[in-house]
């Protein structure tokens, strides 16, 4: 099949871009013809919360992308979907996952579909936002609306296309491994990358930090005085993108200073390994969600997590198997660490990560956007 990915991708960086390209390779290790289509503008510098929007690494050899989608530009959004038109893919992909992009991507499915030969369909990471806007619900239907199918990664997601009254073809596969971070590493040698003293535990909170992923919520978890009394801290490894006032009072006033390891800039895929290889256990205290790609990071570097039973979370995360599924409050949280660390549990939720992980795979997401599409 001739097949394009329209969404996130290099030059840009993040976690979109990364699965975007890692889905092209498993396409392509399919037999089929892929490319992927970016954006020239994905976010005015207003509207874009961190620092940058741009990778600082090597863009990738062995994929063919093109940066020409402006996400405010009319002008982009009909040269985009008309070059589409007469191109004839047998398959485009749209990566939905904010109603702002609603009018540009909805604009080139609807302009792609003229040529009555591509399948377009959507990888929907949400459907209705973590944070909420004027306008959310009709940009949104204006892009569901133009889809032959949709592949959610959360089974909330799909019940909100549901609740929406979309009977497209949609299928929930969860999202696959991110294993294009690299081999496992020992921890010994993560932590010596990293300059961390190895006679402490360390846990982890990776990703951007933003409101609803709680971290407020894990930095009143660990002033718990039963975590202060063990050789454990915390690594906070992600950038703002929120002000940061609100978690530095947290920490002044729990006092957290010394017993965190701050990393709060943009982390390279580079040193993705050596933060979650280094870790104990990964910590995802979100307060909403769908689903996580740090999960999935977490799975392959086999590491055992700590979820909120919100959104889509806990559908991956076997609680007392790989890991914790506790509330979203601080107590529940902290008493899942105390267990974990005074019952020794790393080993036992580590066996049951590698056991789990082989579910987790591109060829199933390859195979069920293809289903939806009626291919």
């Amino acid at each position: 099949m001739k097949v394009v990915i329209i969404g996130p991708a290099y030059p840009l960086r993040g976690g979109l871009a990364t699965y975007n390209e890692r889905l092209a390779r498993a396409f392509r290790e399919a037999g089929d013809e892929v490319r992927l289509v970016t954006f020239s503008l994905q976010y005015p510098n207003f509207l874009f919360p961190g620092q940058t929007q741009f990778s600082t690494e090597p863009g990738p050899t062995d994929l063919a992308i093109e940066v020409s989608l402006n996400s405010v530009n009319p002008l982009s959004w009909y040269a985009v979907g008309s070059k589409l038109r007469k191109q004839r893919p047998d398959l485009v992909i749209f990566r939905f996952w904010l109603p702002f992009m609603g009018p540009a991507l909805g604009t080139v499915a609807r302009l792609v579909r003229q040529n009555r030969h591509t399948r377009v369909v959507a990888i929907t990471d949400n459907v209705i936002p973590h944070e909420k806007r004027p306008g959310d619900r009709p940009l949104t239907k204006y892009f569901l609306s133009a889809c032959h199918g949709f592949v959610t990664m959360s089974r909330a997601v799909l019940a909100d296309l549901r609740r929406l009254r979309f009977r497209q073809p949609a299928q929930y596969k969860p999202h696959p491994l991110y294993d294009n971070f690299g081999p496992l590493k020992p921890k010994a040698e993560a932590l010596k990358a990293l300059g961390l003293d190895p006679g402490f535990g360390y846990l982890l909170f990776f990703g951007f930090i933003r409101a609803y992923k709680g971290l407020d919520i894990l930095l009143e978890a660990f002033a718990d005085e039963r975590l202060a009394q063990l050789p454990v801290k915390l690594i906070v490894a992600g950038e703002y993108y929120e002000d940061a006032a609100p978690y530095e009072a947290l920490i002044a006033k729990y006092n957290l200073e010394g017993r965190l390891v701050r990393a709060t800039d943009f982390i390279p895929n580079e040193k993705v390994a050596d933060y979650f290889c280094a870790a104990d256990i990964i910590v995802q205290p979100y307060k909403n969600a769908t689903q996580s790609g740090v999960s999935q990071i977490a799975y392959h570097f086999e590491r055992p997590m700590l979820v909120t039973d919100v959104g889509g979370l806990a559908e991956l995360i076997p609680d007392g198997e790989v890991g914790y599924v506790v509330p979203p409050k601080p107590k529940a949280i902290a008493d899942a660490l105390v267990d974990f660390y005074e019952h020794q549990r790393e080993a036992e939720f580590t066996a049951g990560v590698w056991a789990k992980k082989k579910e987790f795979s591109w060829e199933e997401m390859v195979k069920a956007l293809k289903e939806v599409a009626g291919q």
